[in-house]
């Protein structure tokens, strides 16, 4: 494998790396209300386990309230049950056909409970980013001990390397700093 090769699949998977952080965030809880905060809950239904998202449409009418709206009305009871499952805090209300999910305001010992919890997300993708990083790194001198490149050229792609974890552990410290504005703005 040449060095380019390397450094691009290493690029990659720090990629899908940020990816992934970017998504969790989106399932934590700010001020205000987000399809992303229960459309990942499963729902015990037809004998398997489904996502609110593949059961139902979920809107948001009003900045803290969220609205699901079952498309079989058999699934509206275990989708309410899941929710109440779920952990999020959050009190389902049925009302007819759909369900109503209230966001009640955060209160400011909460908020730093969710910067805790992005906080921890953002270290385990820099972790993950450093895993490629190392990966990589003993791809790269696999590739020297085979005689494939020169030590410059090694030198030249590690730095390279380096680079690019810098860079997307940048990434993340900036999606942490805006995650937690967010979360901390009342």
């Amino acid at each position: 494998m040449a060095l380019d090769d390397i450094l691009l699949e290493a690029e990659e998977k720090m990629m899908k790396t940020e990816e992934v952080v970017q998504h969790e965030f989106a399932g934590v809880r700010t001020g205000k209300a987000s399809p992303s905060l229960v459309e990942n809950v499963l729902v015990e239904v037809y004998g398997s386990n489904m996502r609110i998202r593949e059961l139902a449409g979920i809107t948001t009418p009003e900045a803290r309230m969220l609205v699901i709206t079952p498309w079989d009305v058999t699934t509206l009871h275990p989708i309410e049950k899941a929710i109440q499952k779920s952990n999020l805090g959050l009190n389902p209300t049925v009302q007819g056909k759909l369900i109503r999910l209230v966001l009640p305001e955060l209160s400011q010992e909460r908020r730093q409970e969710f910067v805790k919890v992005v906080k921890k997300m953002t270290e385990d993708g820099r972790v993950a980013i450093r895993h490629v990083r190392r990966d990589s790194m003993e791809a790269l001198k696999k590739e020297e001990k085979n005689g494939g490149v020169s030590e410059e050229e090694l030198e030249t792609a590690e730095k390279e390397l380096q680079k690019l974890t810098d860079q997307y552990i940048g990434k993340l410290e900036g999606h942490l700093a805006h995650k937690e504005k967010e979360i901390m703005t009342v």
